[in-house]
């Protein structure tokens, strides 16, 4: 996950050009062009530029010290984070109102575009009271550090924090055990139902005074498609990859129920989420033991042959770099390796979920993370090294663009170059001694797809929930009854244990906890596929597309660079074009990608009453 500073960008279909996104697009027009001494003209060039420079300068203050109250996780810290960002949540809002005074103004293209970005520049939508403005500062960095801090004490026995419950989730076979750590968890959440709530009012203020219907609303906006696109992007994508995840979800309950019984799964319905061997149910691929294809040839086993290999946290991240450099690009700068958290800290709380950070938007890049010698942290490394080689890559333009053209784009880098660390790929660094046999594709796309497909109906459920809450089509009254109805209709999937509006479970996931949206991460998923696909044409392979690493292909490099380094200055269809020559989001190559574990899945599920 990129970490999210407090000035991300926006960009509505109001745009000087509108997207192959945004339905009925008007026909274009070319404004007549400014004459070079309009004054008005030169004042809004002034005024952006004015506001980029105090806004990077507040943007790396705060970012320094959210990486503070992240690592550090005290009482102390939690203030100075919320001060820094009460701070630049109050400039930025100031900036944000007054750049609308411009936008009646024939511009040129990169003024108007960075005032309209500037306008709709917020992630958290602050109102203009400066009393409500930090008290929404306050109440984000408490829900974030609640969050970090959590643990679940039972009456007897030692306190576990989310890494220690999440490895009962990955390697117990108890369900009474899975049960408890569970339901242990989701006590973490149930104190932050109140300042939720009230961050939901505060925000919708915020943002109402921006001129959006809602915070949900803003949210949207972020991916250039006019009202009510997104979500019917977000339909005919789910559609087109749902007959995929109900395969597996029928496979799945099936070989469970042989395991645990039909007493605790029944052979029709929806599944208990604590089995799926993931906390939210998101990613099945700890559970691959119990999926594993009868007969089928043995697959690598990373875990082990990272392990064996001796690798410690700092190879495993040496290795993602060297990736990105048998791509083109420059290795990291050396302040990456002096300032980054690789590990987890024995004496302190910090918050362990992955993220990558730019603390100054130039080059002072890094990532933090409790790294693990696991197949799980070596994929995820790959990722968030995909989010700081593309902040690297877009550093040299203006602030307001150096971003991804909307929030998917910076998930899928990262996501797409973890599809290309394939056996392949391990053969090539000396990790995998031989080639797994053709006949271990099936195995291989299952795995895979228990983590990929599996995931796609959890992100969908998380934001639709969210942008419910902020409506108002969900009370406070019915979060946790509107949540699970969510879960159970995506996903197939049940709590354990009846759940009441005394519990608040979506504050279990860290993104509801510390407001960073959740629908970027289904576009990123279909996205992933399309630049994997296209990478691969342009490195010349022709096998089948599972087995494709890009791994030592500058041709591939070079193509990715060129999207890359164009950040937020252009729209995204226009960016979306430059790798994969489509102007298009389509699940088309992730359904290719799977093809053959789809054609398996409905052999195995022939007589079975699958759906819930």
């Amino acid at each position: 996950m990129v970490r999210i500073p407090m000035f991300v960008v926006a960009l509505p279909c109001s745009m000087l050009a509108l997207t192959a996104a945004c339905s009925d697009p008007a026909p274009p027009t070319s404004p007549v062009a400014p004459k070079p001494t309009d004054p008005a003209v030169e004042e809004a060039a002034r005024f952006i530029d004015a506001a980029e420079a105090e806004l990077h300068e507040l943007s790396t203050y705060n970012n320094r010290a959210a990486w503070v109250a992240a690592t550090y996780i005290t009482v102390d810290t939690e203030i100075l984070s919320a001060a820094a960002s009460a701070k630049l949540l109050g400039v930025q809002a100031d900036y944000a109102k007054r750049a609308a005074r411009y936008l009646a103004l024939d511009l040129p293209y990169d003024v108007r575009r960075r005032l309209e970005l500037l306008r709709t520049s917020l992630t958290l939508y602050a109102p203009a009271d400066p009393a409500k403005t930090k008290e929404v500062a306050t109440i984000a960095s408490r829900l974030e550090a609640m969050y970090g801090a959590g643990k679940y004490c039972p009456a007897s026995g030692q306190c576990l924090d989310l890494e220690q419950l999440s490895r009962i989730l990955a390697t117990s076979r108890d369900p009474e055990e899975l049960k408890r750590a569970w339901v242990g968890w989701h006590t973490v959440s149930v104190p932050m139902r109140g300042d939720f709530t009230r961050l939901v009012q505060l925000a919708n203020e915020g943002a109402r005074e921006l001129g959006f219907k809602d915070t949900g609303d803003a949210w949207r906006s972020k991916f250039e498609m006019r009202p009510g696109v997104l979500s019917r992007e977000v339909d005919r994508l789910w559609g087109q990859v749902k007959p995929l995840y109900d395969a597996l979800h029928c496979y799945a309950r099936g070989r469970l129920a042989a395991k645990y019984g039909e007493d605790v799964v029944p052979g029709a319905g929806p599944i208990r989420a604590d089995l799926l061997g993931n906390m939210w149910a998101q990613d099945w691929s700890n559970v691959y033991d119990l999926m594993e294809p009868e007969g089928a040839a043995p697959i690598y086993d990373l875990d082990a042959a990272l392990q064996a290999k001796g690798y410690t946290p700092i190879e495993m991240v040496k290795t993602g770099e060297r990736f990105f450099v048998s791509l083109g690009f420059e290795p990291l700068p050396a302040t990456f390796w002096e300032r980054s958290l690789f590990v987890k800290p024995a004496d302190r709380d910090v918050v362990c979920h992955a993220s990558a950070w730019n603390i100054d938007d130039e080059e002072d890049l890094r990532i933090k993370m409790c790294i693990e010698i696991t197949a799980g942290d070596f994929q995820t490394i790959h990722h968030e090294l995909g989010h700081n080689f593309y902040q690297r890559a877009y550093n040299h333009l203006p602030l307001l663009y150096r971003d991804s053209p909307n929030p998917a784009f910076h998930e899928a880098i990262g996501d797409t170059i973890g599809l290309s660390v394939s056996p392949e790929y391990l053969q090539r660094i000396g990790l995998v001694d031989q080639l797994p046999p053709a006949s271990s594709d099936l195995s291989l796309l299952l795995r895979e797809a228990l983590g990929k497909i599996a995931f796609l109906p959890f992100a969908v459920a998380v934001d639709r929930w969210r942008w419910g809450v902020f409506a108002g089509d969900i009370q406070p009254a019915g979060y946790n009854e509107a949540y699970w109805e969510l879960r159970k209709r995506y996903q197939g999937v049940v709590p354990p244990v009846p759940r009441s509006e005394s519990d608040f479970d979506p504050g279990a996931k860290y993104h509801v906890a510390a407001s960073v949206p959740y629908i970027r991460y289904f576009f990123a998923h279909i996205l992933q596929f399309q630049f994997h696909r296209a990478l691969c044409e342009a490195a010349g392979y022709k096998g089948p597309l599972h087995r494709c690493t890009i791994y030592g292909s500058e041709k591939a490099g070079e193509r990715l660079r060129r999207m890359l380094e164009m950040g937020r200055s252009r729209p995204w269809p226009d960016a979306l074009e430059v790798v994969t020559g489509s102007r298009r989001m389509d699940a088309g190559a992730m359904l290719d990608y799977f093809g053959p574990l789809k054609d398996w899945l409905d052999q195995q599920n022939r007589g079975k009453t699958c759906g819930w």
